[in-house]
Protein backbone atom coordinates (compact mmCIF):
# COMPACT_ATOMS: atom_id res chain seq x y z
CA UNK A 1 0.00 0.00 0.00
CA UNK A 2 0.96 3.49 -0.38
CA UNK A 3 1.51 6.59 1.82
CA UNK A 4 -1.84 8.55 1.13
CA UNK A 5 -4.08 4.97 0.87
CA UNK A 6 -2.79 4.64 4.62
CA UNK A 7 -3.50 7.79 5.58
CA UNK A 8 -6.73 7.53 4.46
CA UNK A 9 -7.40 4.17 5.54
CA UNK A 10 -6.25 5.79 9.05
CA UNK A 11 -8.78 8.72 8.51
CA UNK A 12 -11.66 6.33 8.00
CA UNK A 13 -10.80 4.42 10.91
CA UNK A 14 -11.18 7.64 13.06
CA UNK A 15 -14.28 8.39 11.52
CA UNK A 16 -16.13 4.73 12.25
CA UNK A 17 -14.34 4.29 15.93
CA UNK A 18 -13.82 8.06 16.83
CA UNK A 19 -11.19 8.54 19.43
CA UNK A 20 -10.74 10.60 22.46
CA UNK A 21 -8.57 13.73 21.51
CA UNK A 22 -7.88 12.95 17.85
CA UNK A 23 -7.62 16.02 15.26
CA UNK A 24 -9.54 13.91 13.05
CA UNK A 25 -12.17 13.23 15.27
CA UNK A 26 -12.82 16.32 15.94
CA UNK A 27 -13.13 17.66 12.42
CA UNK A 28 -15.98 14.93 11.56
CA UNK A 29 -17.34 16.27 14.43
CA UNK A 30 -17.16 19.79 13.32
CA UNK A 31 -18.57 18.71 10.13
CA UNK A 32 -17.93 20.24 6.31
CA UNK A 33 -17.68 23.63 6.55
CA UNK A 34 -14.74 23.15 9.43
CA UNK A 35 -13.06 20.54 6.88
CA UNK A 36 -13.28 22.57 3.85
CA UNK A 37 -12.35 25.90 6.11
CA UNK A 38 -8.94 24.05 7.12
CA UNK A 39 -8.24 22.84 3.53
CA UNK A 40 -8.55 26.82 2.33
CA UNK A 41 -6.17 27.34 5.07
CA UNK A 42 -4.06 24.60 4.46
CA UNK A 43 -3.94 25.59 0.05
CA UNK A 44 -2.91 29.39 1.12
CA UNK A 45 -0.32 28.37 3.61
CA UNK A 46 1.38 25.77 0.72
CA UNK A 47 1.47 29.07 -1.69
CA UNK A 48 3.21 31.14 0.58
CA UNK A 49 5.52 28.59 1.72
CA UNK A 50 5.95 28.11 -2.09
CA UNK A 51 6.53 31.92 -2.74
CA UNK A 52 9.47 31.52 0.47
CA UNK A 53 10.97 28.64 -1.60
CA UNK A 54 12.10 26.58 1.51
CA UNK A 55 11.46 23.19 0.41
CA UNK A 56 11.23 21.55 3.66
CA UNK A 57 8.44 24.28 4.22
CA UNK A 58 6.63 23.17 1.08
CA UNK A 59 6.93 19.63 1.68
CA UNK A 60 5.10 20.38 5.31
CA UNK A 61 2.35 22.41 3.83
CA UNK A 62 1.89 19.71 0.87
CA UNK A 63 1.10 17.07 3.72
CA UNK A 64 -1.11 19.11 5.87
CA UNK A 65 -3.02 19.68 2.53
CA UNK A 66 -3.14 16.03 1.56
CA UNK A 67 -4.33 15.17 5.12
CA UNK A 68 -6.90 17.53 4.83
CA UNK A 69 -7.99 16.69 1.41
CA UNK A 70 -7.97 13.04 2.36
CA UNK A 71 -10.52 14.00 5.21
CA UNK A 72 -12.42 15.82 3.11
CA UNK A 73 -12.40 12.50 0.71
CA UNK A 74 -13.73 10.40 3.83
CA UNK A 75 -16.13 13.22 4.61
CA UNK A 76 -17.49 12.86 1.29
CA UNK A 77 -17.32 9.15 0.17
CA UNK A 78 -14.74 10.11 -2.78
CA UNK A 79 -12.39 7.03 -2.86
CA UNK A 80 -8.24 7.49 -3.65
CA UNK A 81 -9.15 4.90 -6.56
CA UNK A 82 -11.62 7.01 -7.66
CA UNK A 83 -9.26 9.84 -8.17
CA UNK A 84 -6.67 7.63 -9.29
CA UNK A 85 -8.83 6.54 -12.01
CA UNK A 86 -9.30 10.37 -13.20
CA UNK A 87 -5.88 10.96 -12.72
CA UNK A 88 -5.05 8.19 -14.94
CA UNK A 89 -7.83 9.42 -17.76
CA UNK A 90 -6.02 12.49 -17.69
CA UNK A 91 -2.81 11.41 -18.47
CA UNK A 92 -4.24 9.43 -21.42
CA UNK A 93 -4.97 12.79 -22.94
CA UNK A 94 -2.81 14.63 -25.27
CA UNK A 95 -3.09 18.27 -26.67
CA UNK A 96 -5.71 19.65 -24.24
CA UNK A 97 -3.66 22.68 -23.47
CA UNK A 98 -6.42 25.42 -22.88
CA UNK A 99 -6.45 28.08 -25.45
CA UNK A 100 -6.28 31.65 -23.43
CA UNK A 101 -8.60 34.57 -24.11
CA UNK A 102 -6.60 37.22 -25.03
CA UNK A 103 -7.70 40.20 -23.90
CA UNK A 104 -7.07 44.08 -25.77
CA UNK A 105 -6.48 46.32 -22.99
CA UNK A 106 -6.04 49.29 -24.70
CA UNK A 107 -9.92 49.14 -25.65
Amino acid sequence: MDAFQDLYDTILERRENPQEGSYTCYLFAQGLDKILKKLGEECAETLIAAKNGEKSEIIAELSDLAFHAAVLMVQTGVTPGEVAAELEKRSAKQGNLKQFHVVDKNT
